[in-house]
């Protein structure tokens, strides 16, 4: 791929969540490779990881939702103009006929409005869906008070007319009229460059909602192994989990059936369940707390398999494919979308994280199993003839390929 020039929006230039800490890798390897980046940001954009890789910055010096006073978010989060003339007047002044845009988050500063001003360049902006908010109201196709994964269709009356948000009703209604001018900037996804979407699941559930399948193109993550060496799976007694201590990731579901089972389980992360599940007299699940990335290898290997419990349908949990890459075998709810992968190459097990008798039989059943069926499934998983995420390079790759194409169609448009 010749020199680009890759102008990438997030909301943050501080990588705190998922998206923003891919974004940041991406960018530190599109500078690696030679390419131009800017990095467009809706915070103030002070961030010594994009000034150490020499990447421009261009901030819109705004606040996210959470720090806004209330009023202030409910209308900034709708439409933040502010943010959508900075990213037109850099448009306007800055844009080339090479240059590709590649937004990653825009929910928490940016707004849907950020759409408008990239509209001029749709054809060569790209779309990162590391969540369901480009579809769903509430971003992940969750019924939260029932419950229940979501089967409605986005904007249907079905679904404007049902409370499903975490916390009240009119927060729905808000986050239907977010999302309906979202969709009022998107349209079908035709006229963009593409939708990336981690995994071929959410093909179908942005569809649902209106897309049309052409316009989305499936990226799969990056997967770096919790460990070079396989982990001997087969040789231990405990599960694992690795993640956020709270509600929406299953953490009280696993917790709950650790103790009903008698299974050691240990809760590698933090979050708002820990003081909770620590207050509990039986000593099971055991709790690390917060732990550095590089210091997980460290946790998880003496674990037969690692717990995927999420009650919402994981877009791509990357706690799964970084287990599987170390042959660690796995028990997943059936809402993640890797679930299916998981049961059908004999990568480990799935259950119903609503269902207690489901996720009991799965940790019993799993624990109960042959020592060489568990050393079957973590060789399996850990020589990689099953993948479920791309390397990093390949991951690098493939956006580069995404760029070629939406340029390539430019050109084709133009002659």
């Amino acid at each position: 791929m010749s020199r680009r020039r890759i102008v990438i929006i997030n909301d943050m230039s501080l990588a705190r969540g998922g998206a923003t800490a891919l974004a940041m890798m991406a960018a530190e390897d599109f500078v690696a490779r030679g390419h131009e980046v800017i990095w467009l940001c809706g915070d103030d954009g002070d961030s010594p990881e994009l000034a150490a890789l020499g990447v421009e910055v261009v901030a819109v010096g705004g606040k996210t939702l959470l720090e806004l006073p209330g009023r202030t978010a409910l209308t900034s989060g709708l439409m933040n103009t502010r943010a959508r003339d900075v990213v037109a007047r850099f448009i306007a002044e800055r844009d080339t006929p090479e240059t590709v845009y590649h937004t990653h988050s825009w929910a928490q500063i940016f707004s849907p409005e950020v759409f408008a001003a990239l509209k001029p360049v749709s054809q060569r902006t790209l779309i990162h869906a590391h969540d369901m908010f480009v579809a769903c109201p509430n971003g992940v196709y969750m019924d939260y008070q029932k419950g229940q994964v979501c089967t409605r269709v986005p904007l249907s009356l079905d679904c404007i007319s049902t409370h499903c948000d975490k916390r009240s009703y009119p927060q729905k209604v808000w986050r239907v009229l977010r999302q309906k001018n979202l969709r009022r900037h998107l349209g079908d996804g035709s006229d963009w460059g593409g939708i990336l979407v981690l995994h071929p699941e959410m093909t179908s559930r942005l569809t649902r909602s209106g897309y049309r399948a052409d316009a989305i193109h499936v990226v799969r993550n990056p997967v770096v192994p919790y460990a070079k060496e396989r982990i001997r799976a087969e040789e231990n007694r405990k599960l694992v989990y690795v993640g956020r201590l709270e509600p929406d990731k299953g953490t009280g579901v696993l917790a709950e059936a650790a103790r009903r089972t008698g299974v050691p389980t240990t809760l590698v992360g933090d979050g708002p369940m820990r003081a909770g599940l620590e207050a509990d007299a039986s000593g099971n699940p055991t709790i690390t707390g917060w732990i550095e990335r590089s210091q997980v290898g460290g946790y998880v290997g003496d674990a037969r398999a690692l717990v995927m419990p999420s009650l919402h349908p994981e877009p791509f949990a990357l706690v799964i494919a970084e287990a599987v890459e170390s042959g660690l075998p796995v028990l997943v709810a059936d809402t993640a979308l890797m679930s299916k992968e998981v049961e059908q190459n004999g990568l480990g097990l799935s259950f119903s994280p609503t269902d207690p008798a489901s996720i009991d039989a799965a940790l019993t059943r799993f624990m109960s199993l042959p020592d060489d069926q568990v050393r079957a499934m973590s060789e399996k998983g850990y020589s990689g003839d099953v993948r479920l995420g791309l390397s990093r390079s390949e991951w690098i790759d493939a956006q580069e390929a995404e760029y070629d194409r939406v340029l390539a169609g430019v050109r084709a448009s133009a002659a």
